[in-house]
């Protein structure tokens, strides 16, 4: 997939799916901006903005750090990976938990 469908795969799964499955699955977050910072994060493996210059930082991640986001959340929809852990391991990363 090119960069422009990679990016809109990205934008489409946070800002509508993983919203939309949030109440239902009783996720810690529900909001997109949210969901990004902790599928960055993971994908990153320390706070995102180390590692991304720029903003937004899905404009600006290399196309293989992006694509790690996206399948990270695709396994979170699929039920294979666990957002809670994830975002854990994303406040580790930033101090807070």
């Amino acid at each position: 997939m090119d960069r422009e469908e990679l990016e809109q795969v990205w934008l489409t799964l946070t800002r509508e799916t993983m919203p939309s499955l949030a109440a239902e699955r009783r996720w810690p977050v529900r909001f997109d901006h949210c969901f990004q910072r902790i599928l960055l994060d993971n994908a990153c493996g320390q706070v995102w903005y180390d590692a991304i210059t720029g903003r937004p930082a899905y404009k600006h991640a290399d196309a293989s750090l992006l694509e790690g986001a996206v399948l990270l959340g695709e396994q979170v929809v699929a039920g294979e990976a666990d957002l809670a852990s994830l975002n854990q391991q994303s406040l580790r990363f930033r101090g807070r938990a």
